[in-house]
């Protein structure tokens, strides 16, 4: 197999890759970081930590976000925690074991040196967050706590109650109004880029619409940076924010900058399971919970009915009746096994039809023995907030009756694909955070997100950006260029095409109807003839949407259904690619889960006792590489590009939490 994407992983040993990239790596001058202009895309933890740091070097920075505040970023909903590998515990932590469970979490389908990064950068994040005023949890004698997240059994978890990424939010917020107060960041709120303007081959700026007065505008810079978050809403129903999309990403793909594993996305175990066909969106519950709750479900199918009909309580089902599944199947990691392996076999007792929602889709995540063994007060003062929110959306009250959970769309692990400069292969185009594929393979560790945001916005990003700006002349282009002109043209086009259709079906009914697609065909688990009808499918949404889709409104003015339709009609086009991936890949890995490949009891490691029947099964020889997706127009096979993934360090083993 040959790799045809150069991701410019520094030579010698992997410990000492990122102290001599920066070593080696091109500096500018004070004086003339001042005279380059950064376009940063998005204002979460990734894209602000970003703008702020590279303000606080000199640069001068405009940032975009759609939201009316940088403060209301997805990042804020982010609940349980941020891994760091200081070992405050003394438990036996380390970077390198923080790098293990990663590459290992993501079932070894992501790149060595960048993860190696991760875990190595993960240290200051925490020293930085601190200073900052960030009020993680402490213990009594004050010194910062830890908790335990799936696929670890150490604890380097650093949380603030259940509301851990809010409080890091507000900790870049106040970095990034300095630098807006300083001038040195130029901030635009509630507008939403459209397109990338690309400029001889390089990213050099990008055409935003103001979502408040519909006025569309370019604006050019040096360096385009995006931090725009991932993909999940492609499903409809997940526990993203609504307005997350995949709009900037797939305008990037379309001008150049290949996609990479696109079908990797993360099914959550912990959210509150769909109650009708009313709801717009899904509500995470932290993993952070299963460190003290216990997940399980009835042996028999007859209790389960019961339970689903209210005939019997969760309290009256004998413990002798109650099957926890988890700690069965997974003894060493149990309740805090990973996600993917957590979401499977929770599908799988529900679909043996022992699951006790209303639907037959739930599993109950009980804190009855962790009451008993603490009391409710610890528990209170550990998840207070979150069984408060618990309560608020389904009436019951999980001090005295377990939760009811069920696996939910949440993350996505692909992304637009990066070289180890977090540089897109469309030179000038940098992508951070969720909305880049580099850390989290198929599947992503719980607490590794925000891990994952802030390393590449306040360390990576900061030393890398430079590689580029220095082989550019800064302010070569401007806004005056052919190319915004054409671009803005693009924008202004679509947008009068949109309003001019004037059918008869609403916006949401297309997004619903592909979203349901989607999860039947490309979800929690996948087959190449669901992920063939998936395709034949989705091209038929797409052109029913483009002849039948009413906006109502005007695109001068505030207008949130011409929002939604033009991040619907891009998760039309970008949905076909995602289910091209997943089927041209033939294995089971992580999230992504095709039925075909899966280990039986024929299989040695099954019979040994090492595995158990079901489990996700990779094939080294033929995958052991990442995806990238290169863009050759709407209803045009894209064509793919590999990059070989390389084991220096480890090597790949099978994935087992037994």
């Amino acid at each position: 197999m040959s790799s045809d994407l150069d991701s410019k992983d520094p030579a010698g040993p992997l410990k000492e890759k990122w102290s001599k990239h920066k070593q080696d790596s091109k500096l500018i001058n004070p004086a003339n970081k001042r005279k380059f202009n950064i376009i940063v895309i998005g204002s979460g933890l990734a894209g602000g930590s970003a703008a702020a740091t590279l303000s606080e070097l000199g640069y001068k920075v405009k940032c975009f976000c759609y939201q009316d505040s940088a403060r209301r970023a997805h990042s804020i909903a982010a609940q349980g925690g941020i891994n760091a590998a200081k070992n405050y515990q003394n438990d036996g932590d380390s970077i390198h074991r923080l790098f293990y469970d990663t590459i290992k979490g993501g079932d070894f389908r992501s790149r060595e040196s960048n993860v190696y990064r991760l875990a190595e950068v993960s240290n200051n994040i925490i020293d930085q967050c601190v200073a900052q005023g960030v009020p993680f949890a402490r213990e009594y004698g004050g010194l910062l706590d830890n908790r335990s997240f799936g696929g670890a059994q150490v604890k380097r978890t650093f949380y603030a109650a259940g509301q851990t990424g809010q409080q890091l939010l507000i900790g870049c917020y106040q970095a990034l109004n300095k630098e807006i107060a300083a001038g040195g960041v130029e901030m635009f709120e509630r507008a939403e880029m459209l397109e990338l303007v690309v400029v001889d081959g390089h990213a050099k700026g990008v055409v935003v619409r103001d979502l408040v007065t519909g006025e569309i505008t370019t604006h050019a810079g040096d360096a385009v940076i995006m931090a725009t978050g991932g993909y999940g809403n492609v499903f409809f129903l997940s526990t993203n924010a609504m307005g997350c999309n995949v709009t900037a990403a797939w305008r990037a793909c379309k001008k150049g900058a290949h996609f990479a594993n696109p079908c990797y996305t993360q099914i959550h175990p912990t959210c509150i399971p769909v109650s009708g066909d009313y709801q717009s969106k899904l509500t995470l519950m932290s993993e952070s919970l299963r460190n003290d709750g216990r997940i399980w479900v009835p042996k028999s199918k007859e209790i389960a009915a019961k339970l689903r009909k209210k005939e019997m309580l969760p309290a009256d089902v004998p413990e002798e009746e109650r099957d926890y599944y988890l700690e069965r199947k997974y003894p060493s990691f149990g309740n805090l096994s990973p996600r993917d392996i957590s979401s499977r076999s929770a599908k799988e007792v529900c679909d043996e039809g022992r699951g006790i929602a209303p639907t037959g889709l739930g599993v109950y995540l009980d804190f009855r023995d962790s009451i008993a063994r603490l009391g409710e007060d610890t528990i209170r003062a550990r998840y207070g907030n979150l069984f408060q929110m618990y309560e608020k959306i389904t009436g019951e009250n999980p001090y005295q009756t377990p939760m009811m959970i069920y696996p939910a769309v949440h993350y996505t692990m692909g992304g637009l694909w990066v070289d180890y400069n977090l540089m897109s292969n469309l030179p000038g185009l940098h992508v951070l955070g969720e909305a880049n594929f580099s850390d989290h393979g198929a599947n992503r560790l719980g607490a590794s997100a925000l891990m994952q945001g802030l390393a590449d916005g306040y360390f990576v990003i900061p030393t890398t950006l430079a590689v580029y700006l220095a082989t550019q002349k800064p302010g070569s282009v401007t806004t005056d260029h052919p190319e915004f002109v054409k671009a803005r043209a693009e924008v202004e086009e679509r947008t009068k095409k949109l309003l001019s259709i004037q059918g008869d079906r609403t916006v949401d009914s297309f997004h619903r109807e592909l979203g349901q697609v989607m999860w039947d065909k490309c979800g929690m688990s996948r087959t190449r003839e669901g992920l063939t009808e998936a395709l034949e499918q989705i091209p038929k949404i797409r052109e029913e949407f483009w002849k039948n889709v009413r906006i109502t409104g005007s695109g001068e003015a505030l207008n949130m259904e011409l929002e939604k339709a033009g991040r619907v009609a891009d998760f039309l086009e970008f949905a076909e690619m995602m289910c091209l991936d997943a089927r041209e890949r033939e294995e089971s890995c992580g999230g992504h889960f095709r039925e075909e490949h899966q280990y039986t009891e024929a299989d040695p490691e099954v019979q040994s006792g090492y595995l158990s029947p079901g489990e996700a099964k990779r094939d080294d020889e033929n995958f052991c590489h990442v995806s990238a997706w290169e863009f050759k127009g709407v209803g045009v096979p894209p064509v793919l590009h590999k990059e070989v993934l390389k084991w220096e360090t480890v090597k790949p083993s099978v994935r087992s939490y037994k």
